[in-house]
């Protein structure tokens, strides 16, 4: 978890910034982007990176359905207790399966205290598997990695996000344009 603390200059609510996608699909390079973004703008900001919580928070979890479903509830749980105290919490982590992002959401609801924003970083397997920057589709695909989501194991797009972003055709600055302006018009950043 990066600290981000900065002292609220700027207007916005606390709310969920929830990127899901396959690995490499750009979660974490939008992320990271939208941060840097909102502190300019002077916001309450803290990014749950996937990679970082699993090192941290989930330490010890494995790749089964039950381990994932455990490393996203926990990373759902944190943003919930981030955003209800008014900081924009973006959570980037694969978060394969709908069922558990659709509770995530579910939650933030009913407490009535905060959004859930669910953006789909879309972008198809054959792009990953060429862009491939972490090698890991190479090492899935000989099956040197199991459980490997889009790979040998479901991801399950989500069916009705904020917001779309076509990472293998736009810019990370024409995706987060698409992010911010989805923002702006439901009025939770200014």
């Amino acid at each position: 978890m990066k600290e981000k603390k900065r002292q609220s200059m700027g207007t916005h609510r606390g709310f969920i910034l929830w990127f899901t996608g396959l690995s490499g699909a750009g979660k974490s390079t939008l992320a990271n982007y939208l941060v840097e973004e909102f502190g300019r703008r002077g916001y309450e900001v803290e990014l749950l990176d996937g990679d970082e919580v699993r090192t941290h928070l989930s330490k010890g979890l494995g790749f089964s359905k039950e381990d994932r479903d455990t490393n996203i509830r926990r990373i759902g749980w944190v943003a919930r207790v981030l955003a209800r105290h008014g900081v924009i919490a973006i959570t980037a982590a694969i978060s394969p399966y709908r069922e558990v992002r659709e509770e995530i959401r579910r939650l933030v609801e009913e407490e009535g205290k905060a959004r859930f924003v669910e953006v789909y970083a879309c972008a198809p397997l054959e792009a990953l598997i060429e862009r491939d920057v972490k090698g890991l589709y190479k090492k899935a695909l000989a099956g040197e990695i199991a459980n490997f989501t889009g790979i040998s194991d479901p991801y399950e797009p989500p069916e009705h996000p904020e917001v779309v972003v076509y990472t293998a055709e736009e810019s990370v600055e024409q995706s987060a344009q698409k992010i911010l302006d989805y923002l702006t018009q439901q009025g939770l950043i200014k």
